[in-house]
């Protein structure tokens, strides 16, 4: 889907701590293919059962490549216990997926011919700052929403030094930055 870019610059209307997972795979033999498939497309299915229930905490994601080997996502969740709740529930596909994977390894059947990895990180309010620049919402700002930079300041450091009110501040009403369609 086309989503116009938003004029001007533009900041990730994030309040409080940012959590943020890349979480991929690395095609070790690519002739092995019974063992990275079912690796490839399970994330895709993950990501459209985190999108049918948005209570699990899943507030956007951005699928990427590193090479012809390498893919991964980055997800953008509302906190890291919404994250940790949907990664070990027994209801849900990750869980499934992750114990298919062990057990292929406890038989000695997966020979290393798929690589996964996961890096998790809790930014904490004030070591985090975006800009975008004539930019649709990405990332960060397709995750929690886009705000005019001057809300939050034209220097990094002041966008570094935001702290949220008491209160979450809500975009105003027909504001075309915050009410801006996501991807």
């Amino acid at each position: 889907m086309f989503t116009k870019p938003i004029p001007g610059n533009t900041t990730a209307a994030v309040e409080g701590d940012a959590v943020v997972l890349l979480i991929g795979m690395r095609i070790n033999h690519f002739w092995a293919v019974h063992h990275w498939g079912p690796v490839l497309i399970g994330m895709p299915r993950m990501l459209r059962e985190l999108g049918k229930d948005k209570s699990r905490g899943l507030l956007g994601h951005v699928l990427l490549t590193a090479s012809p080997r390498t893919y991964y996502v980055v997800q953008y969740w509302e906190s890291k216990e919404k994250l940790y709740a949907y990664a070990s529930a027994p209801d849900m596909l990750h869980r499934k997926a992750w114990a298919s994977f062990n057990r292929k390894e406890a038989k000695g059947k997966r020979r290393a011919h798929v690589g996964l990895w996961h890096e998790s990180y809790i930014a904490p309010e004030g070591s985090y700052e975006s800009i975008y620049a004539d930019m649709p919402p990405y990332g960060l700002a397709a995750a929690h929403g886009m705000i005019p930079l001057e809300r939050r300041g034209r220097r990094a450091a002041d966008r570094f030094a935001h702290r949220s009110t008491a209160a979450p501040v809500s975009p105003a009403e027909g504001d075309p930055v915050a009410t801006a369609e996501t991807p």
